[in-house]
């Protein structure tokens, strides 16, 4: 859960009809079993692909991504992908709304999220998470230098690590200010001439007649009633991923400095996304 407070006020979370209740049971059993059956399989992969590449992850990190790409198309929710996934190395920077961002980024591009240590200990998602190579951090600064030696080692692997810079979920429909102290571990200097760093913003549209902020996670909203409201829609509304340019972190003076510009970037085409999925039928 989050503290960020819509201005709207709280989504209202409708009580589920008896169809709504077979609809989330038909969507539910099939995703469990994509869900829990790949992080079987990813685990038996492991125990191969472990000594050969270490935590490099070439072979299962395109499981992660197949399995999120089929559990959206059991959720019902329709993705787009405008622009294209940087191939440099580098870091990912995206606006967070939803639980729903973990599906939808994984199956854009293979990447590694970056979360907060909380997130390890959580039942199901936890597990997850770091069976997926999701990196955890824990807010504080007495473990700054450790945790970006940590951030710094998976960049050097290659990995393209995926932050979420607003510290917190929100309803969707804003972009917040990011921090930039998670941009810190870019700066470094083994890092700083070689690293790229793309904005993408995801928007989400809701299934017709919901309130727009369907899909939006936050304040004290609980995971388990949201997800069940969202798998017992029928007619599903859809998700845009929006990729724009990358850039080099030789090209900015300051942690701040890039933040700013990222936000900026992500909260523009944010924007741009939002207005062309209005238009939308």
């Amino acid at each position: 859960m989050t503290t960020w407070q819509s201005p709207q006020g709280d989504l209202q979370i409708k009580a589920i009809s008896l169809l709504g209740w077979c609809i989330a049971i038909i969507r539910i059993v099939p995703l469990f079993i994509v869900l829990f059956g790949g992080l079987l399989i990813l685990l038996l992969l492991r125990i191969f692909e472990k000594p050969l590449f270490g935590r490099k992850r070439p072979i299962t990190s395109l499981l992660t991504q197949a399995v999120c790409k089929i559990s959206l198309r059991i959720m019902g929710i329709k993705y787009q992908i405008v622009g294209r996934p940087m191939t440099k190395n580098g870091a990912v920077v995206a606006n967070h709304s939803s639980w729903l961002d973990i599906f939808t980024l994984n199956a854009a591009q293979c990447v590694y999220f970056v979360s907060k240590s909380e997130v390890a200990a959580w039942p199901g998602i936890g597990w997850l998470a770091r069976a997926a190579g999701t990196v955890f951090i824990k807010r504080d600064r007495l473990q700054a230098k450790l945790q970006s030696n940590v951030l710094s080692s998976r960049f050097q692997m290659g990995h393209k690590l995926l932050f979420f810079p607003e510290g917190t979920s929100t309803d969707g429909q804003q972009v917040l200010p990011f921090k930039s102290t998670l941009f810190a571990a870019l700066f470094e200097q083994s890092l700083k001439n070689i690293i790229h760093v793309q904005p993408v913003s995801v928007v989400y549209k809701a299934p017709k007649g919901c309130d727009e902020r369907f899909y939006g996670w936050w304040g004290d909203m609980a995971f388990d009633a949201h997800f069940l409201l969202t798998l017992s829609t029928w007619r599903q509304g859809r998700v845009e991923v929006v990729f724009s340019p990358p850039v080099a972190i030789a090209e900015f003076a300051s942690r701040k400095e890039l933040s700013k510009y990222l936000q900026s970037q992500v909260s523009s085409a944010h924007q741009q996304a939002t207005s062309r999925l209005k238009s939308s039928p």
